[in-house]
């Protein structure tokens, strides 16, 4: 084997080791995703927040602390959506059941669908929150320039540490994609419709044809 061919071998292999590196980062870059979420379920790091609905504890409220719970609205630029609160911030005793209106308004003439995406700051305080109702929990559908008022209503663990004063719960607004979605359930909606229509006339057919077997029957008998 000459010089050029060794070159040409030690290249291949180099080739071969570089796309396999970048395969295997690829992969476990879409494995940690979530294995992060899982983690930030379980330890609520990074202020992420159960996306689904809690029991209210019936405990005694804690009237000697006021927590300060401050509530932040965010757009998206992929959403023709506004997001508003009725109170930008309310004084909630641990252990007390809350509640505060939100509203979606869709400044678009179409109807899309979006989800709000919640976080808490400080991160410590997100396992003591408590959501029973919220519209996190699912995504949201808009007519054209609809407007929708929706009450967040949660509760604070007594609990939550007494060195937490104030908790910022943010609201970011994402868009939903249900153009496939639609797409398919008009497929499925008109494929039944044809089945429907099929198995009807099927169903005349036979129906008709057993009149007229027994109103030829009877004919031949009166004759």
């Amino acid at each position: 084997m000459d010089d050029q061919e060794q070159a040409s071998v030690g290249v291949r292999r180099t080739v071969i080791r570089t796309v396999a590196v970048l395969v295997g980062m690829f992969g476990f870059a879409f494995a940690l995703v979530p294995l992060y979420d899982v983690f930030c379920q379980i330890t609520g790091i990074n202020g992420k927040v159960d996306a689904t609905a809690q029991s209210i504890v019936h405990e005694e409220v804690d009237e000697s602390r006021y927590i300060n719970v401050q509530f932040i609205t965010r757009g998206s630029p992929g959403l023709p959506w506004q997001m508003s609160v009725e109170m930008r911030q309310m004084s909630v005793h641990p252990g007390q059941m809350a509640e505060v209106d939100f509203t979606f308004t869709n400044n678009s003439p179409s109807e899309s669908w979006g989800r709000a995406v919640p976080s808490v700051s400080p991160s410590t305080a997100t396992t003591h929150l408590r959501k029973i109702s919220c519209f996190c929990f699912q995504e949201q559908h808009l007519q054209g320039d609809e407007r929708l008022t929706i009450p967040l209503v949660f509760q604070l663990s007594r609990d939550l540490p007494t060195d937490i004063n104030t908790i910022t719960l943010v609201y970011t607004l994402y868009p939903v994609e249900h153009t496939i979605q639609s797409a398919s359930l008009d497929n499925m909606l008109n494929h039944s419709s044809k089945d429907s229509s099929k198995n009807s006339t099927k169903s005349d057919l036979q129906i008709y044809l057993k009149n007229d077997s027994k109103n030829n029957k009877a004919a031949g008998e009166a004759i």
